[in-house]
């Protein structure tokens, strides 16, 4: 590719999933992918920093989107709610951070003049 024609597309991040990409959404994605075996709603509410309707309503946006699922149960005749990443949240989420990992390079290589390889290689652990 020559200097004088920029690659077409080339800083698009089309992987940029607008489901994930919105704060409290990764949040709970990233807090579930920490927690395989799930966590409680109360628990869940309170690493992401959400109220109850605002955990609400971005757990069924993700869950619409089968990234999550939703369990409801009683323990003790209490009512739980357990929230669970699913294999397609796991992997979806997996390709996000794969694309903001890009732009992470691309931005220190602007930053910095430096290729993207070279930033790629200084990146890697020992």
């Amino acid at each position: 590719m020559s200097k004088d024609k920029p690659e077409s597309g080339r800083f698009a991040y089309e992987g940029l999933d607008r489901i994930i990409h919105e704060k409290a959404r990764l949040s709970v994605l990233t807090s579930l992918v920490a927690h395989p075996k799930g966590l409680l709603f109360g628990t869940l509410k309170d690493l992401c920093g959400l109220t109850d309707g605002n955990l609400s309503r971005h757990l069924q946006i993700l869950q619409e989107a089968d990234f999550v699922e939703i369990v409801k149960s009683f323990e003790h005749n209490r009512p739980q709610t357990t929230c669970r990443i699913t294999s397609n949240g796991r992997k979806r989420y997996i390709e996000y951070l794969r694309v903001l990992e890009q732009v992470v390079h691309d931005a220190a290589a602007g930053a910095t003049k430096e290729t993207p390889e070279k930033i790629r290689r200084n990146l890697k652990p020992a």
